[in-house]
């Protein structure tokens, strides 16, 4: 494994709790590239911190109305201690002021899957 595949995987499995599998290397090209390129360049740069990033990454998901990647976003922000419950019911709040009420209503049913679930221990 490269040292480039070696800290992508890291920073992946950190950012996403290690609730997200990564296929073998070789056995999705496009997933080996986000994964060197994404996770293990970019993430990795100190001038941000994970959090940081996580609420960038949010803001353009939420801004692209994609619901499923931002309940996985909103999962791993709870679990990394990034956000609280409060936290992400207020981002909403704000992200429906800047990506529209339609955007963000479209997400805020699978944010509030996602805190009940962690509220539970999930």
């Amino acid at each position: 494994m490269s040292e480039r595949r070696e800290r992508g995987l890291a920073k992946f499995n950190e950012v996403y709790c290690g609730d997200l599998p990564a296929p073998p290397e070789g056995a999705m090209p496009f997933f080996d590239l986000m994964l060197e390129q994404t996770f293990g360049e970019i993430w990795t740069r100190s001038e941000l911190s994970v959090r940081d990033r996580r609420l960038v990454t949010m803001g353009v998901i939420a801004a692209l109305g994609e619901a499923s990647t931002f309940a996985i976003q909103a999962r791993s922000a709870l679990k990394n201690g990034e956000l609280s419950p409060t936290q992400l019911r207020e981002m909403m709040i704000h992200l429906a002021h800047y990506a529209g009420y339609p955007r963000a209503a479209g997400l805020l049913g699978e944010v509030e899957k996602v805190i009940a679930a962690f509220e539970k221990g999930g």
